[in-house]
């Protein structure tokens, strides 16, 4: 078997064995018109056809280079000769703080996330391989990552709403630019990936130091292919234990404050940053640095505030909750989402009312609902709550016993939050 049908071979089996049911009916596949990319673009064209399955690119411009708008246009030709679908989003960084970098990749992410979900795409794959994986690992080990960070990038996981693929994390890059090269197709070279500003760019850099000490790509993906393993254990520990000890009231988590204090150290942690994330709707717990400072909360039975929650303990039981002040800005209307985890439902005679509209409940709104101590939840959680208003008017507060025929039906549950235990 030559290089060429060795490549094409190994990605089939890793492609199928990710769609172990079958094909959909459209995969999306992300293309930047890189050597990578670009590669599984036409390893994917040759698969899918096979396979019954229609096939769609996407490609992002983030503005933030001159070169990405022709880059694009060399992607949209090549779909356009092997006769697939191709559509450019874009996206402008405008005002924000902290690392432009990363907030570029979740810009991409949620772009092609809502793109997906509005072409009915059943799984995006994107072209990462195992030289990716190995840089990943060893940037991870820079910053001193556990056994989540080292586990790396998964060959599969949700995210957004949507289903990734990373079916090249068993390839390296150098064989797909030399099959590429042997069917004379080109690509792009994107500068930043020879700057040396950038922390990948210097750990690629520094892996090819490393080779001659026995430390290899195919050594450390090796490594986060075990830490996988590791991590699926203590997951099934951690959803084990959210399902003995938490319930899920009006969108609150209410944990067992002894059998949470029982615990070994590392499955209560994983309990408290999945929480804080299920109740926040972010994509990512807080730091460890930061979980540290919620236990210590706890351990003096003094409330807490991190990640836009808030955190009230107690000797019988602690309770989680969305923070009231991070929620001050959002409006909707009824029969809208409302903080990602809200729909309020009106009466008939209040559907399609142009001027209701569905804020924070807040502490002064609370005390409009003279019967909320009937629900049995605690203040903070209900100030939390979402409510109806008519201007500077409360017209209705379903979770605070002032409902007035307005109902609030939560998006999630505590099967929802048991089950999201587990990384997908």
């Amino acid at each position: 078997m030559s290089r060429a049908e060795r490549i094409v071979a190994e990605f089939s089996c890793a492609i199928d064995e990710l769609l172990p049911g079958g094909w959909p009916g459209t995969l999306g596949v992300a293309v930047s018109g890189g050597s990578d990319s670009t590669a599984l673009l036409l390893l994917l064209h040759q698969r899918a056809g096979a396979r019954g399955c229609r096939l769609r690119a996407v490609s992002v411009d983030h503005g933030l280079r001159p070169e990405a708008a022709a880059e694009i246009g060399g992607v949209a030709r090549l779909c356009r000769e092997l006769g697939v679908g191709h559509d450019t989003l874009r996206w402008r960084a405008g005002a924000g703080g902290g690392n432009l970098q990363d907030r570029a990749r979740r810009a991409r992410y949620r772009l092609i996330a809502d793109w997906a979900r509005e072409r009915d795409v059943g799984a995006v794959a994107l072209g990462h391989t195992l030289d990716d994986q190995a840089e990943t690992v060893l940037m991870r080990l820079a910053r001193g990552a556990g056994v989540d960070g080292l586990s790396a990038m998964a060959p599969q996981r949700r995210a957004h709403g949507v289903r990734w693929l990373r079916p090249l994390l068993g390839l390296r890059r150098a064989g797909l630019r030399a099959w590429l090269e042997s069917r004379g197709v080109g690509w792009s070279e994107d500068p930043s990936n020879a700057d040396m500003r950038f922390a990948r760019v210097r750990m690629r850099r520094a892996l090819a130091e490393l080779a001659p000490l026995g430390i290899s790509p195919e050594g450390l993906a090796a490594t986060a292919a075990r830490m996988v393993q590791t991590r699926a254990a203590l997951e099934r520990q951690t959803q084990e234990a959210a399902r003995a000890l938490a319930r899920v009231r009006a969108g609150a988590v209410f944990l067992d404050s002894a059998a949470l204090e029982a615990l070994p150290d590392e499955i209560r942690r994983r309990l408290l940053g999945h929480a804080l994330r299920w109740v926040s709707g972010a994509d990512y717990p807080p730091r460890q640095r930061s979980l540290d400072a919620l236990e210590a909360a706890l351990r003096d039975r003094v409330r807490h505030t991190l990640h836009g929650c808030l955190m009230l303990p107690g000797r019988v039981r602690h309770v989680l909750s969305r923070e009231a002040a991070a929620l001050r800005a959002l409006r909707s209307r009824p029969g809208e989402v409302w903080d990602g985890r809200w729909r309020v439902i009106a009466p008939p005679d209040a559907a399609g009312d142009p001027v209701l509209e569905v804020r924070l409940l807040g502490e002064g709104g609370l005390a409009f609902c003279p019967r909320w101590r009937a629900t049995g939840l605690p203040r903070p959680v209900l100030a939390a709550s979402p409510a109806v208003w008519r201007g500077a008017e409360l017209v209705a507060a379903p979770l605070a016993g002032a409902g007035n025929g307005f109902r609030a039906e939560a998006l999630r549950d505590e099967a929802h939050f048991v089950a999201s235990v587990l990384s997908h």
